[in-house]
């Protein structure tokens, strides 16, 4: 748990967004890769609101060393079905 609050702290001081959920967290062959859902841009009503996941690395430590935003949704959506469970 001390790896997910670390990370998600370096990822608030880096871009100033606020993480508020961890939506994946495995171990890698480098370190850890988390899936972390902020909220972009504040909209009335929330559920218009612009959110992104970010795929966030880190080494064995916890330190974050490189993250990349995968994807920029409204909160009130919901994702599409992909086929095969993708």
């Amino acid at each position: 748990m001390e790896v997910l609050r670390h990370a998600r702290s370096q990822l608030t001081e880096l871009t100033g967004m606020v993480p508020e959920s961890v939506s994946s967290f495995e171990q890698t062959e480098d370190g850890w890769a988390l899936e972390v859902e902020v909220l972009e841009l504040a909209r009335v009503p929330d559920t218009m609101s612009l959110m992104a996941s970010y795929l966030v690395e880190l080494d064995p430590n916890g330190e974050l060393t490189g993250y990349r935003r995968v994807r920029r949704y409204e909160r009130g959506r919901a994702d599409a079905h992909r086929p095969g469970g993708r």
